[in-house]
């Protein structure tokens, strides 16, 4: 049984149908249990799985996300590169949604990311919209953009945001291994990325410049260089 309904969500993923794949996979759990659900993802490739993962509705409850081992969904994590989402907001709204879903251990779920190739590697992604904020908390302890003293530590109580702020905060104090790992890489990007902004905004100031110059008549301009019909005109 477990087979063939691993075979049909296959199918139906290839076939673009993500919530007939769904559907299907939460029938099993209403009719048989959930172990007999859990039994099924424990055979289902990665890539599926993610196909399924990835495509949290907020607005209601995944089965799904309930049952995902951390190891089953830390290999789900690193293929998420397949799908070259530059924003990485499906990359977000899926590891929310398993770490920070009510009853969830989100260390065992980190930890299970950072034993695979390319855990880390992901998580940075994840924060990489927040680059410049990881990054002053990093150095301040703290996410408020205005307050450059360090020494200070915001509590957990005041990162739970069950989203970016939770993780960093999570990572620095719960799993440094990992978090001394994945600063750095932020910071490189940081750089790169503050960089090439200040680049392209010269790029983009000079060519303003040449603009405003190409349309300005020259001071030295008299009624001698005109043409005779301006001249007539005048």
């Amino acid at each position: 049984m477990s087979h063939s309904l691993v075979v049909k969500a296959a199918n139906l993923i290839r076939e673009g149908d993500i919530a007939g794949a769904e559907f299907a996979l939460v029938s099993l759990a209403e009719s048989d249990g959930d172990h007999a659900l859990v039994a099924v993802l424990e055979e289902m490739p990665p890539k599926d799985l993610l196909a399924i993962i990835r495509e949290y509705d907020s607005s209601k409850e995944s089965v799904v996300n309930l049952l995902v081992t951390p190891e089953q969904f830390a290999r789900t994590v690193v293929m998420e590169k397949l799908y070259a989402d530059t924003t990485h907001a499906r990359l977000r709204g899926m590891i929310n949604a398993v770490l920070f879903r009510e009853g969830s251990e989100p260390g065992e779920f980190i930890e299970a990311i950072g034993e695979v190739d390319g855990g880390c590697e992901a998580l940075v992604d994840y924060l990489s919209e927040y680059d410049d904020a990881v990054v002053h908390f990093n150095q301040y302890g703290t996410f408020n953009r205005h307050h450059s003293e360090e020494g200070d530590d915001v509590e957990r109580s005041e990162a739970s945001d069950h989203d970016w702020r939770e993780l960093t905060w999570l990572l620095k104090h719960d799993h440094p291994d990992m978090y001394e790992q994945i600063i750095p890489v932020l910071k490189m990007r940081l750089k790169k990325r503050l960089e090439l902004e200040a680049e392209l905004e010269s790029e983009e100031h000079q060519a303003m410049q040449g603009d405003t110059s190409d349309n300005e008549v020259p001071a030295h301009k008299s009624k001698s260089t005109l043409d005779p019909s301006e001249e007539s005109a005048l």
